[in-house]
């Protein structure tokens, strides 16, 4: 069987570029590390966050969509986000989520507590302290080291057919059972971040795509060579698999697993640096080569968007 070490990213649908940019960097004090266009439509932004080097397991993606329909959250989505912080550090994300007037509420499950609150958009997320995962040494307005967000904690999964994603995350992608409480069924990964996952075990009426909702949860290959030993490993379980496609910082192939969630399998290697120095990520458009004769064009057409300390 063929484990993977948790989640690469997850990629989401937001609003407005500028309110999302101020709130993973200005609120939560992710740093940009790629500004770039979603390479199936390069008329819209493909905005990347993450710890101060980009690593996979700390990396959320966005496709911004100005005045778009807001979506539906339910079966066949990443309902919950989490995010792992720093043990101690709970105490300064609700004086943070405060200050800013985001509503939020604790809750536990598994032992654990976490902060739950919305974005801008309406994309469901939470924080929790752990002691697993290396420091984000990126330091952003009030939001230091020693309270930053290390990455991915896991996630909640959605789903219209319960027992075949608990049988995907488990037989498939290879995570351990470790848990169960009410509704939840907990699995662990091998990595150290982006490593647990809940599956809520109701079945939920199919989500709509739009503003607000995750587009796909993406989980980890070593490299290339494991990367192609994956694509074959999840056809021969009987699921239609895409063609390996670059995506300039990483290659993916896609399936959707049959409780309807789209589940990617992303490559660590290259990561984000190799097109530009690891100091000036984020800071310029980066495109394809693909899309350099457009970059006249789409510097007019993408809203412009600036990277704002609000503390």
């Amino acid at each position: 069987m063929k484990k993977t070490a948790g989640i690469h990213h997850i990629s989401a649908i937001v609003g407005h570029p500028q309110e999302n940019v101020d709130f993973y960097a200005g609120v939560l004090g992710l740093r940009l590390v790629k500004k770039t266009v979603n390479f199936d439509d390069p008329g819209t932004y493909h905005l990347y966050f993450g710890n101060e080097g980009g690593k996979p397991g700390t990396i959320i993606t966005f496709f911004p969509w100005p005045n778009a329909y807001r979506g539906a959250i339910g079966g066949g989505q990443v309902g919950v986000t989490t995010y792992v912080i720093p043990e101690g550090a709970m105490d300064f994300w609700e004086k943070r989520l405060a200050k800013f007037e985001i509503e939020f509420e604790k809750v536990a499950r598994f032992g654990e507590t976490y902060l739950q609150f919305e974005d801008y958009h309406g994309l469901q997320l939470e924080l929790v302290e752990r002691a697993e995962g290396e420091t984000n040494n990126w330091t952003f307005g009030d939001v230091t080291p020693e309270v930053a967000i290390k990455g991915f904690g896991g996630a909640i999964l959605f789903s219209t057919n319960p027992e075949e994603t608990v049988r995907a995350v488990q037989d498939i992608m290879g995570l351990e059972k470790v848990a169960e409480e009410g509704d939840l069924v907990r699995f662990k990964a091998t990595g150290d971040i982006g490593n647990i996952i809940d599956v809520k075990k109701t079945t939920l009426p199919r989500g709509r795509m739009g503003v607000g909702v995750v587009h796909h949860i993406a989980w980890r290959a070593q490299d290339f060579t494991d990367h192609l030993e994956w694509q074959q490993y999840v056809m021969e379980k009987g699921y239609h698999v895409t063609e390996v496609k670059d995506r300039n910082y990483f290659n993916a192939i896609y399936f959707r697993e049959y409780g309807e969630i789209l589940f990617e399998i992303a490559t660590d290697p290259p990561g984000f640096a190799h097109d530009e120095s690891f100091e000036t990520m984020g800071e310029k458009l980066m495109l394809p080569p693909q899309y350099e004769h457009l970059r006249e064009k789409l510097n007019e057409i993408l809203i412009p968007i600036d990277v704002r300390n609000l503390d």
